[in-house]
């Protein structure tokens, strides 16, 4: 089974970056307040862009690449589906398909 790294816009209009096998069953977490600490209190979270990776640890690198953008790249990585694309990339992972919800 695959697996995805997923950005979601939350209610404040922050995004958040995180890694699943099931995106949907993982985004209910976080609206029910199960999931991650940050998302608790900042539901309900709309999935803005997923791309699924070859294994977890591929998606753990690419999910930790988001992660140490500035909020205006994550932006542009959201708007644009090649800059995901070149940042999958340069962590070493050419095995995905990228998805923009």
């Amino acid at each position: 089974m695959a697996w995805f790294v997923y950005v979601a816009r939350c209610s404040d209009d922050s995004l958040y970056c995180g890694i699943a096998r099931d995106v949907a069953a993982r985004i209910a977490e976080h609206d029910a307040g199960t999931g991650a600490k940050y998302t608790r209190g900042r539901g309900p979270l709309q999935v803005v862009l997923t791309r699924r990776c070859r294994d977890k640890s591929k998606a753990l690198r690419l999910e930790y690449a988001i992660k140490q953008l500035s909020r205006p790249a994550k932006q542009a990585l959201v708007e644009s589906p090649a800059k995901v694309l070149a940042l999958a990339r340069r962590v070493g992972d050419l095995g995905g398909v990228q998805q923009r919800l």
